[in-house]
């Protein structure tokens, strides 16, 4: 089969971004074409505020350039993981047009939410849910803070609602989690068209040692990934005089960087290594005690932080908020606090500290959660289905077009 790979890289090099590249080696893998088109938002420096804001509902050179491409390459299906800003939804009327079959990957809430986070003033927000005008998210100024740059995202939501994009010019969507699907159901996507496909690691990066006595945070430095949390909990923990507390190493960066710094500095458990490259990462979370995942907002899937940690044997404290109530299961495979309670963080830390039995136990399940569920050869079974699935879902809609 051959398959075109598409996706609009984000300024910050992201989760998505490692996904887009890990399905594409997957593919190639197995013997097919990966064709890979991309674009990437430093662009966006160069573009005047009304060009932006015409691409972004409508991209009209990306959508001659795809069918360009299809015209050319003639591949049976063309696999979006991000759009947003400049591929646009133009893309799937390219791909149409020209008898591609249409996959869209759902890392993100972007087609039900302005910010794509459904996250605002520190809290899981889920106003514009399901509304054909996504009117809440242009008071609040959720995207960027902007109301300008709201009033383009909302207008794209709303006109592409309107219509019918979401329903018609997508042959099959792909959720991560069964949470996701739900909401994004609620949210109005066609529930026949979604099918669920979590992520994958590969290459198998084997088990740590778990000896390092230290826990880790890996991921982007963000109010939604609950950093501030994460740095209330350790101040707790240096605070009590509690013998061995597990120092914290924080890996990532972003916008909460100077807050992260400014702990590192006063507190001697805290340490801030910053970006590292995925090989050291993966050394220090098979190293740790624990990985600590405080998301304060509905994590679309399973973060890949969490699922590299399975695979090299190391437990989860997570928040017990949306899908990582069924990621990380409390008492096996790590265990759970209330979203953005950081003395309920600190007692969980001090529970799994205090444990080495029950460290032992689920570095045992963690490890086993990831050869049974997050494996590649799993992953590419589902892909291969839901690939199969658009493709008959197109072949449906060119017949009745035809009709």
């Amino acid at each position: 089969m051959k398959v075109v790979l598409a996706h609009n890289f984000y300024q910050q090099a992201g989760g998505e971004d490692q996904v887009f590249a890990d399905e594409g080696r997957l593919l190639e893998s197995h013997g097919h074409t990966v064709v890979r088109f991309t674009v990437h938002n430093d662009a966006v420096e160069s573009m005047g505020r009304l060009s932006l804001a015409v691409n972004t509902i409508w991209n009209r050179k990306i959508h001659a350039r795809l069918r360009e491409l299809f015209q050319r390459e003639r591949p049976e299906v063309v696999h979006f993981q991000n759009t947003f800003p400049l591929i646009s939804p133009a893309a799937y009327d390219a791909a149409v047009r020209e008898g591609v079959a249409v996959v869209q990957e759902l890392p993100n809430y972007r087609l039900l939410c302005a910010n794509g986070l459904m996250f605002r003033d520190g809290k899981v927000c889920e106003d514009c849910l399901g509304r054909s005008f996504p009117w809440p998210g242009l008071v609040h100024r959720c995207y960027r803070g902007s109301l300008p740059a709201t009033a383009v995202v909302t207008a794209m939501l709303a006109i592409h609602r309107a219509a019918g994009t979401w329903q018609n010019g997508v042959d099959a969507y792909i959720a991560l989690t069964e949470f996701g699907k739900r909401k994004f159901i609620e949210g109005g996507l066609p529930g026949s068209k979604i099918a669920v496909k979590g992520n994958f690691v590969e290459p198998d990066p084997g088990v740590g040692s778990g000896q390092g006595g230290h826990a880790v945070f890996v991921g982007r430095l963000s109010p939604e990934k609950g950093v501030d949390t994460l740095l209330d909990a350790w101040s707790l923990l240096k605070s009590s005089w509690v013998a061995n507390v597990p120092s914290l190493k924080i890996l990532g960066d972003g916008p909460m960087a100077p807050l992260v710094r400014e702990a590192a500095k006063v507190n001697p458990l805290v340490e801030w290594l910053g970006r590292r490259p995925m090989k050291d990462v993966l050394e220090l979370v098979g190293e740790a005690a624990f990985l600590v995942c405080p998301s304060r907002w509905h994590e679309t899937g399973g973060p890949k932080t969490v699922l590299e940690a399975f695979a090299k044997g190391t437990p989860v404290i997570a928040s017990r908020l949306g899908i990582m109530q069924d990621v990380v299961e409390h008492g096996r495979t790590g265990l759970h606090f209330e979203a953005g309670n950081a003395a309920d963080l600190a007692e969980q830390v001090r529970r799994m500290t205090d444990n080495a039995a029950l460290r032992s136990e689920m570095r045992i399940a963690a490890r086993r959660e990831y050869e049974t569920k997050y494996m590649a050869e799993q992953n590419y079974a589902l892909l291969l289905h839901i690939y199969q699935r658009a493709l008959a879902m197109s072949q449906l809609r060119r017949g009745r077009t035809a009709g």
